[in-house]
């Protein structure tokens, strides 16, 4: 296990070898239509981390989705994010077996490197609580650490702690510090089922987000206030507002051209009364809603090229 990032002097504790954790984490969608970095939820596909301490050394094996795209070293998301919960700990290990089973779909706004990030979290939180219990991190330092890695909590935290979320960051004030993120979790209405039509194309973030304006007009910026306020009334006590509570203005028309055929269906589902959006960023369309999907729109995206899921809003990550 590569040791750039850890101040080996500082850590208190050496994890033995022979300790085995498994984690269980879920995919994730963010903004759900006006949430833009904000709102989130865990989806019922779920990649599955198991690490082994050693002696030495660091192996890592990747199975399923990017198995042929993802680096099977040190530089891995999922071994990064090992190191940094164990530093946080201050705890280290001699050497790691790291094996990734990976389902969620990688680049199709469903959250896969959220996923990775607190993935690679719980494990080593779950070596961690082995070692001490007293040492393990609570649910407010894995959506810090998580959301250093994204960037922004949407995703992770709704990874980290199930259900929808609502997160935030506050401002940089100094650079020398990392931003502090936070979430709190919503109990969505339970007749609220998700159904996600996910494209075999993929949609690279950074190029998607380059195509939102610097700034927005007040007016769109008081609508999506507005949407976004009623999405957490329509998620947990008032699903039939879900349609006008998931309108947008300030990021999915501007990412339209990326995206022509997930922005065609965003539009076919609302036209029938479905609560669709863009899923992140993109490709997948994710829906809302408290009835099945009509078989002639199933047929029609299956028939497009899209695969149909049907989820269950999941709980969040889990390791034994």
């Amino acid at each position: 296990m590569t040791a750039s990032r850890i101040d080996e002097a500082a850590m208190t504790q050496t994890l033995p070898a022979g300790l085995s954790v498994t984690a269980r984490v879920p995919a994730s969608s963010a903004n759900l239509g006006p949430g833009f970095d904000t709102l989130g939820m865990a989806l019922g596909l779920y990649d599955e981390i198991s690490v082994t301490t050693t002696e030495s050394g660091l192996s890592v094996r990747v199975e399923g989705e990017g198995a042929d795209d993802v680096p099977w070293g040190p530089s891995h998301l999922v071994v990064r994010a090992i190191e940094r919960g164990l530093e946080a700990a201050g705890v280290w290990a001699g050497g790691l077996d790291v094996v990734c089973r990976n389902v969620i779909p990688h680049s199709r706004g469903l959250g896969s490197s959220a996923s990775a990030a607190v993935g690679g979290l719980a494990a080593a939180n779950g070596l961690i609580a082995l070692l001490d219990p007293a040492l393990a991190l609570d649910d407010a330092q894995m959506v810090q650490l998580s959301s250093e890695f994204e960037g922004h909590p949407d995703n992770a935290a709704a990874s980290v702690l199930g259900g929808a979320v609502v997160s935030w960051s506050e401002d940089l004030v100094d650079e020398d510090r990392p931003r502090r993120f936070g979430a709190v979790r919503l109990e969505v209405h339970p007749s609220i089922r998700v159904i996600a039509l996910v494209p075999e194309d993929r949609s690279s973030t950074s190029h998607t987000r380059g195509l939102l304006p610097e700034s927005v007009p007040h007016g769109d910026a008081a609508f999506n206030a507005s949407r976004a306020a009623l999405a957490v009334v329509a998620l947990t006590t008032r699903p039939d507002l879900l349609l006008v509570a998931t309108e947008d203005r300030l990021h999915q028309q501007q990412r339209a051209s990326a995206l022509p055929v997930t922005t065609r269906w965003v539009a076919a589902l609302r036209e029938r009364g479905i609560a669709a959006v863009v899923s992140g960023a993109g490709p997948t369309v994710l829906a809302l809603t408290t009835a099945p999907l009509p078989d002639d729109l199933r047929s029609a995206a299956e028939s497009d090229g899209l695969r149909v899921l049907d989820l269950e809003i999941a709980d969040g990550v889990r390791t034994h």
